[in-house]
């Protein structure tokens, strides 16, 4: 893969006095044995991996202001890591240098229930906050699948959604307030921890989902709301996969907001019920696809009305049928099932994911789309995604595909696809971000003025290009 900075002319290569430095007050937590590097090489995206020339492991935001300063001074590369769990490459250390894992600001800070805020360091896994905030009745929605593993910094980082979203909205609409290191070592918070503020531009919101290229972010403030007390779940087999696609706006024209409601096609079940333990899930030869439906409040009766108007709106359409899950484990399981699809995809075959979008009454053109295009290129696609968001991921199958057709013919093919969804009134990334796999697409989402001012915004923050370079541009 050619890639080429885009403001430095050249970065200092790491050297014995570099290292010297960083160890002077970072001791054992500056690493460079290749094991380590290799680890630090990679995140979830396809199977890339660009090796760092040393790890480093700060903990607090002083720390994380000396490599900075020093590093701007002496134009070193820095890429910031969290749980490396991301699906664009945007962690990759692609031009070496320094990997700074944020893994060590692990810490909940304040759960201030007065205000229904939490105040937290990035590298806290996102379903352990959760769980904390669950425990004194309040809610932090964003739910990516990877909720288990990944950061919560990482998740501002890409503006990250999820199942929730639908109803609950996006990691965007919850953060309220960031203490952030910039490129050159200077501590700034970008706002207030106020639910309105009208003073000035809105740092906050440039800061969440600039994927760690404008700042390093060390502390977040996180509005919370009251965690519902029910929840009903239904997992609906649809005979044909656009009539699946077809429902989601005609549950919501219906005066419904679910709070999921996700789509699966055929493929991506089969895939997964192997990676989940005792799954009693049946996928029937003339299953299509499935829509797994919830919606949640506060009174058990209004939402057993709710399911009632689904399935009103269900009866227009040829479905098998439904299946409620009547226990918190079939919940469970069913839930498992959707966020293990991933995953057991990546298992079965090395494979592309496209995060696309489309307003939601788009989604079975956009399913037909892809399905279109597939065919026209020779590849098998399995898809599935928020589709109360109109977000569907593409999972690209390489299987026999040859490694020439792979790297060349099907950067023609995501193109068509990209240009289809833009058409289309949607975009090219829903939640993934752009990182380094999609950036030679952003022609098709912005013309050269809106990049260009990208491109200045960046530059004002990092006229030195050394903070996750190469990255959306």
């Amino acid at each position: 893969m050619n890639i080429s900075s885009s403001a430095s002319e050249s970065y200092k290569t790491i050297d014995a006095s570099d290292l010297s430095f960083f160890r002077s007050f970072l001791q054992d937590r500056c690493l460079d044995s290749i094991e380590i590097r290799t680890e630090y090489g990679h995140d979830e995206t396809e199977d890339l991996q660009f090796l760092p020339d040393v790890v480093l492991k700060p903990v607090s935001v002083d720390e994380v202001s000396k490599i900075m300063r020093y590093c701007s001074e002496k134009s070193i590369v820095v890429t910031p890591a969290g749980a490396r769990t991301g699906l664009s490459g945007g962690c990759l250390p692609i031009e070496k240098g320094i990997a700074l894992s944020m893994e060590k600001f692990n810490q909940i800070l304040k759960i201030d229930e007065n205000n229904h805020q939490v105040i937290t360091e990035p590298g806290v896994i996102t379903e352990v906050l959760q769980n904390a905030v669950r425990e004194v009745g309040l809610f932090y929605p964003p739910d990516p699948a990877s909720k288990g593993s990944c950061f919560i910094g990482g998740n501002v980082s890409e503006n990250s959604g999820g199942p929730k979203a639908v109803k609950y909205g996006v990691t965007n609409e919850y953060v309220l307030n960031l203490e952030v290191v910039l490129p050159n070592g200077e501590i700034i918070w970008t706002g207030a921890n106020v639910l309105k503020n009208a003073t000035g531009y809105n740092l906050t919101q440039l800061l969440v989902g600039s994927e760690g290229t404008l700042g390093i972010i060390t502390k977040i403030v996180l509005k919370l709301i009251p965690h519902p007390t029910h929840d009903l779940l239904m997992l609906v087999p649809f005979y044909d996969a656009q009539k699946a696609c077809e429902a989601v706006a005609a549950i919501f024209k219906a005066g419904i907001t679910p709070s999921g409601l996700e789509f699966m096609e055929r493929d991506a079940l089969l895939w997964t019920i192997p990676h989940v333990p005792n799954s009693s899930i049946e996928v029937k030869e003339n299953h299509a696809a499935h829509l797994l439906i919830e919606v949640d409040g506060f009174d058990p009766e209004i939402l057993m009305q709710d399911c009632e108007k689904i399935l009103a709106v269900l009866e227009s359409f040829e479905t098998d049928e439904v299946l409620f899950a009547e226990t918190q484990a079939q919940k469970d399981q069913l839930w498992t099932l959707r966020r293990k699809v991933g995953e057991a995809v990546k298992s079965f075959s090395i494979y592309k994911e496209e995060d696309t979008v489309v307003p939601r009454y788009e989604l079975p053109r956009l399913l037909e789309t892809v399905k279109r295009i597939g065919k026209q290129y020779g590849f098998q696609s399995v898809c599935y995604g928020h589709a109360g968001d109109g977000n569907l991921h593409i999972n690209i199958i390489k299987g026999d595909l040859s490694d020439e057709f792979w790297n060349n013919e099907l950067t023609i093919a995501i193109q068509e696809i990209f240009t289809d969804v833009v058409a289309m009134g949607g975009t090219i990334s829903g939640e993934h971000g752009i990182g380094l796999v999609q950036k030679p697409y952003m022609s098709i989402a912005f013309n050269s003025v809106q990049l260009d001012l990208m491109r200045s915004i960046k530059n004002v923050f990092d006229p030195k290009n050394i903070l996750n370079p190469g990255k959306i541009f």
